[in-house]
């Protein structure tokens, strides 16, 4: 019994101490990289927050958000930026990484602006990617196809 007192008092006289030394909710701003490969879109950008789809659902990121590793899904990231204006980009895939300081780095595949995104051009690639998947003769036709039907519906749905 004394021994069960003991480590209850060393367990939660650790545990308070954790959570003095987290210190997450105490950031005030986020920095934001948010880069592909043929372009850096925000490189190390203050921001108020930002929106990303991931595999495991889409989430918002807020200064002092929890640290986290995410892989991104086809779909729209929204940049809220700190003058209250908000931008919109397309990504096919990536990471998300979120730090412990608040600084938060988005490596996309691909990113474009969804304003310049076009819905006939995107309509017409989804069709593209059914016709694909339908005459597809083996299973790594297949997979291509169904990775193209993904990221062309995920492509129509930014449009609309």
């Amino acid at each position: 019994m004394a021994l069960t007192r003991s480590a209850l008092r060393l367990f939660s006289g650790r545990f308070t101490q954790a959570c003095q030394v987290r210190g997450y909710a105490d950031a005030s701003s986020m920095s934001l990289t948010f880069a592909a490969p043929s372009q850096v879109l925000y490189n190390n950008i203050s921001v108020k927050q930002v929106d990303v789809p991931s595999f495991s659902g889409s989430f918002g990121i807020l200064p002092a958000h929890v640290p986290t590793l995410a892989v991104l899904k086809p779909g729209v990231v929204t940049v809220f930026e700190n003058d209250g204006s908000t931008k919109k980009f397309f990504v096919s895939s990536g990471t998300v990484t979120i730090n412990e300081d608040s600084t938060v780095q988005l490596l996309a595949e691909e990113a474009v602006p969804v304003d310049t995104l076009d819905i006939s051009a995107a309509r017409e690639l989804l069709a593209q990617s059914q016709s694909q998947l339908a005459s597809a003769s083996s299973d790594v036709a297949k997979a291509e196809a169904e990775i193209s039907i993904e990221v062309s519906e995920a492509l129509v749905k930014a449009c609309e």
